[in-house]
């Protein structure tokens, strides 16, 4: 007699059954202008460069993947102590906007920048923040919980006449900001340490360093906290509506999100390997 099996069939329907789709509501909000405008300078350089783009993006809803990029504004610079006027555009129509001539910011000017977009315009001021050149940048054996992670040993020298603020930057998608107030004057070093899931080995990573103004320290700090280090950089995905120093000055309800701000940048180009 042949025997038949029907209890793993009714589990399945049983479970099938069970199975109920959650529907979440996640409110749509209207786009706001995303301004990312950190210029950084290369003053160690010679010649010293200047990487002056100002990225324009569109602010999106929490489960898109996408963000829109803005390539029909109108974007320029104003030299706030003889009104020249520095334009910018964007060529290759992928939202981010260069100089259209060789521009590198110069020191104790305050510039202005202007976005015009929408029929709507969009300021702010910024004055070039002196840094200080990195001492080094290396490898180093230590590790943490995992024992993969890769100790990155930084060292610089701070400048005591200035209280300074600095932002690192480790890769594309990792960020450090540091005050001087318990190293004012003195050498300074530290470990980072990157995640075994955030970098594959052996690879070459430009650590930068950059200065950066007291308030674009604060707002950063907040913007990571909320966004997390790994969260793509820090304009690529804005969790809440937190106020950079851009007014929308035709609307001032419509307020941009963002920042700019113009700092000394120092750089080092490190290889990584993996460990033994």
């Amino acid at each position: 007699m042949k025997k038949i099996y029907i209890l793993p069939v009714f589990i399945l329907l049983f479970f099938a059954n069970c199975e109920k789709v959650i529907d979440v509501d996640v409110p749509s909000i209207d786009p706001k202008l995303i301004i990312d405008a950190s210029f950084e300078v290369y003053f160690d350089e010679s010649p010293v460069t200047a990487n002056s783009v100002v990225k324009l993006r569109l602010s999106a809803d929490y489960f898109d993947e996408s963000i829109p990029t803005v390539a029909n504004a109108d974007v320029f610079l104003t030299d706030l102590t003889n009104n020249t006027i520095i334009n910018f555009s964007d060529a290759n129509l992928d939202g981010d906007y260069e100089p259209d001539s060789n521009f590198i910011p110069a020191d104790n000017i305050v510039y202005e920048l202007t976005v015009i977009y929408n029929n709507e315009t969009y300021k702010g001021k910024a004055t070039k923040i002196k840094s200080t050149p990195l001492t080094s940048v290396v490898q180093g054996d230590r590790s943490l919980l995992s024992g993969k992670e890769v100790e990155l040993k930084v060292d610089f020298t701070d400048d005591g006449t200035l209280e300074n603020y600095y932002l690192f930057q480790f890769t594309d998608q990792i960020f450090l900001t540091i005050e001087d107030r318990f190293f004012n004057g003195a050498d300074y070093n530290f470990s980072y340490f990157l995640q075994e899931d955030e970098i594959e080995l052996p690879t070459n990573i430009t650590v930068k360093m950059s200065g950066i103004s007291k308030e674009y320290y604060t707002y950063f700090r907040i913007l990571l906290e909320q966004s997390g280090v790994n969260a793509g950089g820090p304009f690529q995905s804005v969790p809440s509506s937190l106020l950079g120093n851009m007014i929308n000055t035709t609307n001032e309800a419509n307020f941009p999100l963002g920042y700019f701000n113009i700092g000394e940048t120092d750089s080092f180009n490190l290889d990584l390997v993996e460990k033994n």
